[in-house]
């Protein structure tokens, strides 16, 4: 798995809302097809770009193949952008000093 495959699969927002699905729980292929109302073959495709990149696994079961998450490269993701949430973190912060200074609060405008 490389970060430039991991980003490249998360890029498209049909990966992103099948790897928000698999959030919840592993799902079978024709749950994944139903809830996101794609063809089964759009699904699939979707499906081995997110299994290349290593954020989800595939297993048999009977004639079903149910995919699930992998947290690993979740976790990766979550180290890289870790710098960056403190930044916005401290931009949170100051908006809300500025705020607090002013009196204003968000539903005010």
């Amino acid at each position: 798995m490389s970060d430039a495959a991991l980003w490249t699969a998360l890029a498209d927002p049909h990966r992103r809302a099948i790897v928000a699905l698999l959030l919840e729980r592993p799902r079978p292929v024709g749950e994944i097809v139903e809830a996101c109302g794609l063809s089964q073959p759009s699904t699939s495709k979707h499906l081995k770009v997110l299994r290349e990149a290593g954020l989800v696994r595939v297993r048999q079961d009977a004639q079903r193949r149910v995919y699930a998450l992998d947290p690993a490269p979740i976790a990766a993701l979550d180290a890289w952008l870790a710098p960056y949430r403190r930044l916005w973190s401290s931009s949170l912060d100051a908006l809300g000093r500025r705020l607090d200074a002013t009196g204003e609060t968000p539903d005010d405008t």
